[in-house]
């Protein structure tokens, strides 16, 4: 055989998609470019095989998923261990996205956190109250400010050895933030638009980056939707924020679904105050969307 013709193979890890090519870091430390199809399934921290310009890749340890508004879903990143979710006083997050960032992210075995951002703006003190009394207890939570850079060491000491990434609405300040916990990344930052109180696009690839400190971090597109993917009821009664008091107490029934069922121990912990009505009126929005989403998928089923 021409060795000349013999197909070279490396490993590598993708670092950047850019839509039609992603960048690759390669195990001997030197980064190419590969073309890909536009919407050939691959993303920021996939394994990869590279060989005369094909690209395999290797099996996922974890994968985390969204769904937008229109139902359709959107891989997040691949091989993640931590998941932060940013919020900030403006632009406020729609009802209901802190907890199914958190469900997903626990779903799919990752260590979610609440960064609250923008906490030199007013009205930033009465947000981060109200989220420390929400998720505290369930998961950490970092108030910071990017713009003036305080409060960035306990995330980074969060980061290490892990690798994460930040989800958050367009505008909450998640390139500012990386620019912040890693110096010299020079991510372009978006303005909120006065009329709409809502951030501009300034990230449209997704990119892995790796703190001094040890740790990576993959810096995503904003989006304003977190619908969740394939997440059934049972999941998100084990995993919604706030319930863990419930999972010592233990419910009755194995399979309880936190609703009417007797010995539910945390329909106990509401009437006793442990657990806010709102936190659980907000739990049971979300388990109708998911049982419902649970029936659509038997139907689809029940008609092949």
């Amino acid at each position: 055989a021409d060795p000349s013709r013999l197909r070279t193979t490396k490993e590598g890890l993708i670092v950047a998609h850019h839509g039609v090519s992603v960048e690759v870091l390669f195990s001997d430390g030197l980064r190419g470019t590969v073309g890909v199809k536009r919407k050939s399934g691959h993303v920021v921290g996939d394994r990869v095989q590279v060989s005369d310009e094909v690209l395999d890749r290797l099996p996922r340890r974890t994968e985390m998923r969204r769904r937008d508004a229109r139902g359709a879903v959107h891989l997040v990143g691949a091989n993640l261990d931590a998941l932060g979710v940013v919020v900030a006083p403006l632009p406020v997050p729609p009802p209901g996205f802190i907890d199914r960032a958190i469900v997903a992210a626990r779903a799919a075995d990752l260590d979610p956190f609440v960064v609250v951002n923008k906490c030199d703006l007013a009205g930033s003190v009465g947000l981060v109250s109200s989220l420390e009394s929400a998720y505290a207890e369930s998961v950490p939570v970092f108030p910071l400010s990017a713009a003036v850079g305080s409060g960035l060491d306990p995330v980074l000491d969060f980061l290490k050895g892990r690798r994460g990434a930040f989800v958050g609405i367009t505008g909450v300040g998640k390139s500012s933030l990386l620019n912040a916990l890693l110096p010299g990344t020079g991510l372009k930052v978006g303005e909120i638009g006065a009329v709409t109180n809502r951030g501009r696009h300034t990230t449209t690839v997704s990119t892995l980056h790796a703190f001094a400190s040890g740790g990576e971090l993959i810096d995503t597109p904003g989006f304003q939707d977190f619908g969740l993917v394939d997440i059934s009821a049972e999941e998100l009664a084990a995993y919604f924020p706030g319930f863990e008091k419930a999972s010592e107490a233990a419910c009755r029934f194995s399979d309880c679904r936190h609703r009417t069922e007797p010995g539910c121990a945390v329909t106990n912990l509401v009437k006793s105050g442990l657990v806010s009505t709102e936190r659980y009126e907000t739990y049971l929005e979300l388990l109708t969307e998911v049982q419902a989403a649970e029936a659509e998928a038997r139907q689809k089923e029940w008609k092949k």
